[in-house]
């Protein structure tokens, strides 16, 4: 987060599989989102999710940011960053503690108390809790609360969605961005940065599985009665209907990409038997004409796949019957022709493509394309946090000046954040010597 007189700036930086994208924005006194500047640059350094070559990934970044930074009118210092990949993992976990002292009320330290105990539970070799998010809280027997601050009790329980990841993978994240000579201000889930660009409050509150398909990884993510409910990510994306469309018409991988965008369908009895594309030839050689109702034969059996790995997450969720919302398709991979269609056919539920236009106060016909969801949503994610914080410090303020003992302002994640930091720093003072 930059300050700039009174106006907060914040920048979103997308490490995807196919694209790095740098968004700058401001909020302003409508409450909505606007975008100073943004750039965009292929990503040859990421694999599904996960850096996999540090040098190209750091040159990408520091292309996208130089470029954003110009057009924005100001110089970045911190991102908000999206963390994805294969390695994401959700579980459910409860936890509870005695308080000492019925008379006082619970406040967000005992919250706060119960949330730090997630952070110990035991992991796989290499896996870190990443985030705690709480669902609901039980006092004394009394299930179903959302909020227990300000209530009486000697027993708080919680239920907690947790999610974990590769440590590895989120230290190589930060030693990129601090490569391109920047800091990463929070490291964000991908899916739930989506979320916030695409849903609506109503709903989450109704139940809806928001379907972010990227390049390398398809982000699942499921709300109800407004909390998340449940994360996944499943290992198939965009690129490798690209790879599919390659070896079935024997064509090279950007021919492959374009008829994908151009004349690809996700619903092969939509396309004609009889159109044909003329592909031009490698070096002299003929024209390769392919079957438009081949290629959307090809594309329908691995989105098929890809739908299938979702709705076995759905129901894996425990709430298939209860989301009235339906599925919310995002990301670049939303894009292909009738691919609603199928979602709907193949599930039963109700789907329609989320476009990040509802919290933005302007934008060009780029940015608000379902491919850029992630990268508003990562700056939308900051400006939570931002206020999160800003809140925090006024309590904090607030019982200084009562003298009465406070809680942490540091999230989960901050923490998490500042252990791969510390990592880092050795990482880099290594690398200058």
């Amino acid at each position: 987060m930059e300050q700039t007189g009174h106006k907060e700036i914040v920048a979103g930086l997308d490490i995807g599989t196919t694209k790095i994208v740098a968004i700058i924005g401001t909020i302003n006194e409508h409450g909505k989102l606007e975008i100073l500047g943004m750039a965009r640059t292929e990503s040859l350094g990421v694999s599904r999710g996960v850096v996999t070559h540090i040098t190209q990934t750091i040159d990408a970044i520091q292309k996208v940011m130089k470029e954003a930074e110009e057009i924005a009118g100001y110089e970045i210092g911190k991102v908000n960053v999206g963390i994805a990949g294969q390695h994401i993992r959700s579980i459910q976990h409860s936890g509870s503690r005695m308080r000492e002292n019925i008379e006082t009320e619970i406040t967000q330290k005992d919250i706060n108390q119960l949330i730090k105990e997630m952070y110990k539970l035991v992991m796989l070799p290499g896996e870190k809790v990443i985030d705690v998010l709480p669902q609901d809280f039980t006092v004394d027997n009394e299930k179903g609360i959302h909020d227990p601050i300000g209530m009486a009790g000697v027993r708080l329980e919680a239920n907690f969605h947790i999610i974990t990841g590769n440590i590895a993978a989120a230290k190589n994240i930060v030693k990129c961005v601090a490569g391109a000579d920047m800091e990463v201000d929070n490291l964000i889930l991908e899916p739930l940065a989506s979320a916030d660009a695409v849903l609506s409050a109503e709903e989450k509150e109704a139940g809806v599985v928001l379907v972010d398909i990227g390049g390398g990884t398809t982000d699942v993510a499921i709300f109800k009665e407004g909390i998340i409910r449940h994360t996944a990510v499943i290992p198939f994306g965009g690129n490798i209907i690209t790879e599919d469309i390659k070896h079935g018409c024997a064509i090279i991988k950007n021919q492959a990409e374009q008829l994908k965008v151009k004349f690809g369908s996700a619903l092969s009895e939509t396309a004609s038997s009889n159109e044909i594309v003329s592909i031009p030839g490698l070096r002299g050689r003929e024209p390769k004409e392919i079957s438009l109702f081949n290629l959307a034969c090809i594309i329908q059996s691995r989105v098929e796949e890809i739908i299938e790995q979702v709705y076995y997450e759905i129901r894996n969720s425990g709430l298939e019957k209860q989301l009235i919302a339906g599925i919310v398709v995002t990301g670049g991979g939303s894009q292909l022709k009738n691919i609603t269609q199928l979602f709907e056919f193949l599930t039963g539920m109700d789907t329609r493509i989320g476009y990040p236009t509802e919290h933005l106060a302007n934008g060009t016909e780029d940015i608000t394309s379902p491919m850029y969801s992630t990268g508003v949503g990562l700056i939308l994610k900051g400006f939570e946090r931002l206020q999160t914080n800003t809140d925090a410090e006024t309590a904090v303020d607030r019982k200084i000046s009562e003298k009465v003992e406070t809680p942490s302002k540091k999230s989960g994640m901050n923490n998490f954040l500042d252990m791969i930091k510390k990592t880092s720093d050795t990482f880099f003072s290594d690398l200058t010597d």
